[in-house]
């Protein structure tokens, strides 16, 4: 993709925040209730002001197709911010999604469970982590599906999303070879990590050694989380871990894609992280496996 014509797509902000189509593919997380919802299972969602999601029980992927003219063979799983109190679905959610598959990507919006809600029931390590690490193993398990290389799955998070992509990239968990759901013997480590103002669980992470490539992205005036974004690179470079960190001057929290930062910096953002895509081999098609 041109940079000129990613200039374009970041100037439509009303466009890219626009509601998850109604025809828009939705994926159950699991099969029957997710584990731990009990009675709240069925629950429906709240949407408030049509941008943040509330009570969210039944755990789901949300996908977004690139055109098929521009698809790659990339997939990312992306896990909105909100404090473990909502899900900032638009900005942090659809509006990256669609950015994202103009590169070619097809992405995958997280409804993670809510640990922080009042009257939750549900912890982060325990719960959302769990709908995060079931997320990598569900798109892995069906990659063919999705015209996806199961090798090239990443775990992308804003925020409290961020901390999710922590507890999942750089705490990995083994698949489960006796699960009676064959997703659940799939690996659950991301191929890459994107971090955007990652909150501070799961930093230190003594598994770090294990980790996959990460960008990292912070604002320099977050007082939430400028500090996790440095420890954490500086954590996985001791670690031997290849990973990217921007941090932008005279940034706060939550500058998303631009919507409400006018600062040239953050509206090119996203650049950075194609560049580093690119670097990485993720934007260009695999390699097919020698005949034999």
């Amino acid at each position: 993709m041109s940079r000129s014509s990613l200039l374009a797509a970041l100037l439509l902000p009303v466009a890219l925040a626009a509601a998850t189509p109604e025809a828009a593919e939705v994926i159950a997380l699991w099969p029957g209730d997710a584990p731990g919802a009990g009675a709240r299972a069925r629950e429906p969602e709240q949407l408030e002001r049509g941008a943040y999601v509330h009570n969210v029980h039944r755990p789901s992927l949300t996908v977004f197709r690139p055109r098929a003219a521009h698809a790659g063979r990339t997939a990312i799983i992306l896990a909105p911010g909100g404090g473990h109190r909502m899900l900032v679905f638009q900005n942090e959610g659809v509006a990256p999604a669609r950015l994202l598959t103009r590169y070619g990507i097809t992405v995958f919006v997280l409804r993670y469970r809510l640990a922080r809600e009042p009257g939750s029931p549900y912890a982060i390590e325990r719960d959302a982590a769990a709908d995060a690490r079931r997320a990598v193993r569900l798109v892995r398990a069906r990659a063919a599906d999705y015209g996806v290389d199961p090798r090239r799955i990443g775990l992308m998070g804003f925020s409290a999303g961020g901390e999710l992509v922590t507890l999942v990239a750089d705490h990995p968990a083994p698949p489960d070879e006796r699960a009676r759901d064959a997703v659940d013997r799939v690996s659950a480590r991301p191929d890459f990590q994107v971090l955007l103002y990652p909150g501070p669980l799961g930093i230190p992470a003594p598994a770090a050694a294990g980790a996959p490539p990460a960008f990292i992205a912070a604002g320099t005036l977050d007082d939430c989380c400028a500090a996790p974004a440095l420890a954490l690179f500086q954590q996985l470079q001791r670690a031997g871990t290849p990973a990217e960190l921007h941090l932008f001057a005279g940034v706060g929290h939550g500058f998303n894609v631009g919507v409400h930062d006018e600062r040239l910096a953050i509206q090119h953002w996203p650049d950075r992280l194609a560049d580093w895509l690119s670097d990485e081999g993720l934007l260009t098609p695999p390699r097919d496996p020698p005949a034999r």
